[in-house]
């Protein structure tokens, strides 16, 4: 019987490289890596050449337009990566017979919540990011049946730009620094998401739709920071400060937790605390990160 082509997108982001480090514990599967020059999620044409050329029994879309920020600007851009071409994609997975695997974000909740969000409540972005990725859910489900949404939280990784390697870099180059502290969530190690994903592939039974993954624990960015900095062993004093004497672009969520009841329950995954992740990534990092 022939392996399963499983096509992932975004192969040199956090993710898609985290991906490309354990896709060997997978045999069954031939996995296919995709960058931006070989797929280019802005384009339809490059998106269906993809297709066309491999015929993937699974896509993982791990690519997408992820700066927050720059959304606000280059609307037109980030609309058609992260919502419209989404939907193209679910389109020709519907049509290739493909199970769509699709990360999504906290950013679609407006952070007014007090307890975990589960994965059926009700979405309301406060930003212009988060309203793209919201377009790209419904368009995924509403194109292709065999859609699995995973939404995610403080992504960080030992590879591409995140949290984690500012804050290492930061505490090189300086004494001291502020990080705000009244904005909650988890992180995730973007190898446990990996790991997930492929468990999720590998399972006997799918079950679709929209699901939770971060690792476990609520935290601040202060507090966040705070731990790399017991890690990195740095001097590096951390103050802690509002949202708003940090004032960005794009507003963000001050509460973006995820309750993982449902893809525990679905799909039997076991969940580590965010603390031994990143003791975990630190092995990984280079020391001049």
């Amino acid at each position: 019987m022939e392996q399963p082509i499983i096509l992932v997108s975004g192969k040199n982001g956090q993710l898609g490289s985290e991906l490309l480090s354990v896709f060997m514990s997978y045999p069954q599967f031939k996995f296919i890596f995709l960058g931006k020059e070989e797929l280019d999620l802005s384009s339809e044409i490059s998106i269906n050449a993809a297709f066309q050329q491999y015929q993937p029994d699974y896509f993982i879309n791990c690519g997408a337009y992820t700066l927050v920020d720059k959304a606000e600007t280059e609307r037109d851009l980030a609309e058609k990566i992260n919502g419209i071409n989404v939907g193209y994609i679910a389109e020709l997975c519907n049509q290739y017979n493909t199970t769509l695997v699709h990360i999504s974000t906290d950013y679609v909740f407006d952070g007014n919540a007090k307890i975990p969000y589960k994965a059926d409540e009700t979405t309301n972005p406060v930003n212009f990011y988060g309203q793209t990725k919201l377009l790209g859910e419904k368009l995924a489900l509403e194109n292709n049946e065999k859609t699995i949404i995973i939404r995610t939280a403080w992504v960080y990784s030992s590879f591409g730009k995140n949290f984690v390697k500012t804050m290492l870099r930061l505490m090189n180059e300086r004494s001291e620094m502020s990080v705000v502290n009244d904005q909650l969530g988890t992180p995730t190690y973007a190898k446990d998401l990996a790991v997930v994903i492929c468990k999720i592939l590998a399972s006997e039974k799918k079950q679709y739709g929209i699901y939770h993954f971060t690792n476990n624990g609520i935290i601040s960015w202060f507090d966040f920071a705070v731990e790399i900095k017991k890690l990195a062993a740095s001097t590096c004093t951390i103050h802690a400060i509002p949202t708003s004497a940090y004032p960005t672009p794009a507003k963000r969520p001050h509460y973006s937790v995820l309750d993982k009841s449902k893809i525990i329950n679905d799909y039997s995954i076991e969940i580590k605390n965010w603390k031994d992740s990143l003791r975990e990534c630190f092995k990984y990092m280079q020391p001049t990160a």
